[in-house]
Protein backbone atom coordinates (compact mmCIF):
# COMPACT_ATOMS: atom_id res chain seq x y z
CA UNK A 1 0.00 0.00 0.00
CA UNK A 2 2.85 2.37 1.07
CA UNK A 3 5.03 1.23 -2.07
CA UNK A 4 1.69 1.88 -4.65
CA UNK A 5 1.05 5.50 -2.84
CA UNK A 6 4.73 6.29 -3.24
CA UNK A 7 4.66 5.16 -7.20
CA UNK A 8 1.62 7.47 -8.17
CA UNK A 9 3.23 10.08 -6.06
CA UNK A 10 6.18 9.95 -7.82
CA UNK A 11 4.30 9.37 -11.29
CA UNK A 12 2.36 12.81 -10.78
CA UNK A 13 5.70 14.37 -10.03
CA UNK A 14 7.16 13.51 -13.36
CA UNK A 15 4.42 14.71 -15.07
CA UNK A 16 4.02 17.82 -13.23
CA UNK A 17 7.64 18.12 -14.36
CA UNK A 18 6.32 16.97 -17.87
CA UNK A 19 3.98 19.75 -18.38
CA UNK A 20 6.42 22.71 -16.83
CA UNK A 21 9.45 21.64 -18.87
CA UNK A 22 7.18 20.64 -22.47
CA UNK A 23 9.28 20.76 -25.50
CA UNK A 24 8.67 22.94 -28.96
CA UNK A 25 6.46 20.89 -31.22
CA UNK A 26 7.43 20.49 -34.71
CA UNK A 27 5.55 23.05 -37.16
CA UNK A 28 4.65 22.01 -40.33
CA UNK A 29 2.69 23.48 -43.51
CA UNK A 30 -1.51 22.36 -43.15
CA UNK A 31 -0.93 20.41 -46.13
CA UNK A 32 2.23 18.37 -44.09
CA UNK A 33 0.15 18.14 -41.12
CA UNK A 34 -3.01 16.52 -43.03
CA UNK A 35 -0.41 13.95 -44.07
CA UNK A 36 0.99 13.41 -40.61
CA UNK A 37 -2.37 13.31 -39.28
CA UNK A 38 -3.87 10.59 -40.96
CA UNK A 39 -0.66 8.47 -40.68
CA UNK A 40 -0.89 9.04 -36.82
CA UNK A 41 -4.68 8.15 -36.94
CA UNK A 42 -3.56 4.44 -38.09
CA UNK A 43 -1.44 4.47 -34.50
CA UNK A 44 -2.19 4.27 -30.60
CA UNK A 45 -0.29 3.77 -27.75
CA UNK A 46 -1.52 1.88 -24.93
CA UNK A 47 -0.13 3.66 -21.37
CA UNK A 48 0.12 4.50 -17.90
CA UNK A 49 -0.39 7.86 -17.17
CA UNK A 50 2.26 8.42 -14.14
CA UNK A 51 4.87 6.03 -15.97
CA UNK A 52 8.01 7.66 -16.38
CA UNK A 53 8.58 5.71 -19.93
CA UNK A 54 4.94 6.76 -20.58
CA UNK A 55 5.88 10.28 -20.02
CA UNK A 56 9.35 9.96 -22.01
CA UNK A 57 6.94 8.56 -24.70
CA UNK A 58 4.45 11.37 -24.69
CA UNK A 59 6.93 13.56 -24.78
CA UNK A 60 7.94 12.85 -27.91
CA UNK A 61 4.66 12.66 -29.63
CA UNK A 62 3.81 15.94 -28.31
CA UNK A 63 7.37 17.69 -30.05
CA UNK A 64 6.52 15.99 -32.85
CA UNK A 65 3.08 16.66 -33.23
CA UNK A 66 1.17 13.79 -33.48
CA UNK A 67 -2.69 13.38 -32.93
CA UNK A 68 -1.89 9.39 -31.46
CA UNK A 69 -4.51 8.13 -29.66
CA UNK A 70 -3.54 7.53 -26.20
CA UNK A 71 -5.37 4.45 -24.21
CA UNK A 72 -5.68 4.26 -20.78
CA UNK A 73 -3.82 0.19 -19.97
CA UNK A 74 -4.02 1.07 -16.27
CA UNK A 75 -7.54 2.34 -15.26
CA UNK A 76 -9.56 1.19 -18.54
CA UNK A 77 -10.19 -2.52 -18.69
CA UNK A 78 -11.03 -2.85 -22.08
CA UNK A 79 -7.94 -1.06 -23.35
CA UNK A 80 -5.88 -3.18 -21.00
CA UNK A 81 -7.57 -6.65 -22.36
CA UNK A 82 -6.92 -5.19 -25.77
CA UNK A 83 -2.93 -4.48 -24.81
CA UNK A 84 -2.92 -8.15 -23.77
CA UNK A 85 -4.32 -9.33 -26.51
CA UNK A 86 -2.51 -8.22 -29.29
CA UNK A 87 0.27 -7.16 -27.68
CA UNK A 88 1.08 -9.87 -25.58
CA UNK A 89 1.44 -9.05 -22.09
CA UNK A 90 0.86 -5.60 -20.07
CA UNK A 91 3.53 -3.52 -20.69
CA UNK A 92 3.55 0.15 -21.20
CA UNK A 93 4.40 2.07 -23.15
CA UNK A 94 3.28 0.10 -26.04
CA UNK A 95 2.88 1.26 -29.68
CA UNK A 96 -0.12 -0.26 -31.69
CA UNK A 97 0.90 0.32 -35.50
CA UNK A 98 -1.89 -0.03 -38.07
CA UNK A 99 -0.72 -0.70 -41.81
CA UNK A 100 -1.22 -2.57 -44.85
CA UNK A 101 -4.33 -4.88 -42.64
CA UNK A 102 -1.73 -5.99 -39.93
CA UNK A 103 -1.03 -5.14 -36.45
CA UNK A 104 2.26 -4.53 -34.83
CA UNK A 105 2.97 -3.85 -31.01
CA UNK A 106 6.04 -1.75 -30.30
CA UNK A 107 7.29 -1.80 -26.81
CA UNK A 108 9.99 -0.07 -24.74
CA UNK A 109 10.00 3.92 -24.86
CA UNK A 110 13.34 4.21 -26.70
CA UNK A 111 12.04 2.24 -29.92
CA UNK A 112 8.76 4.05 -30.14
CA UNK A 113 10.29 6.90 -30.37
CA UNK A 114 13.08 6.10 -32.33
CA UNK A 115 10.00 4.72 -34.81
CA UNK A 116 8.28 7.79 -34.67
CA UNK A 117 11.22 10.22 -35.21
CA UNK A 118 12.28 8.09 -38.28
CA UNK A 119 8.93 8.08 -39.71
CA UNK A 120 7.26 11.75 -38.34
CA UNK A 121 10.37 14.25 -37.86
CA UNK A 122 11.26 16.89 -40.90
CA UNK A 123 14.35 15.91 -42.49
CA UNK A 124 16.56 18.93 -42.82
CA UNK A 125 15.60 19.03 -46.64
CA UNK A 126 12.10 19.65 -45.31
CA UNK A 127 13.20 22.28 -42.71
CA UNK A 128 14.89 24.28 -45.44
CA UNK A 129 13.76 27.90 -45.66
CA UNK A 130 14.36 28.25 -49.07
CA UNK A 131 12.08 25.54 -49.88
CA UNK A 132 8.77 26.58 -51.33
CA UNK A 133 5.36 26.91 -49.38
CA UNK A 134 1.92 26.93 -50.51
Amino acid sequence: MILRLLREGLGRIVVLANLLTRPKQVQRSEAEQRAVDAAAAKLAMYQFYGCPFCVKARRAIYRLNLPIALRDAQNDPVHRRALEAGGGKIQVPCLRISEDGAERWLYESNAIIAYLEERFLPTAADADPLKQTS
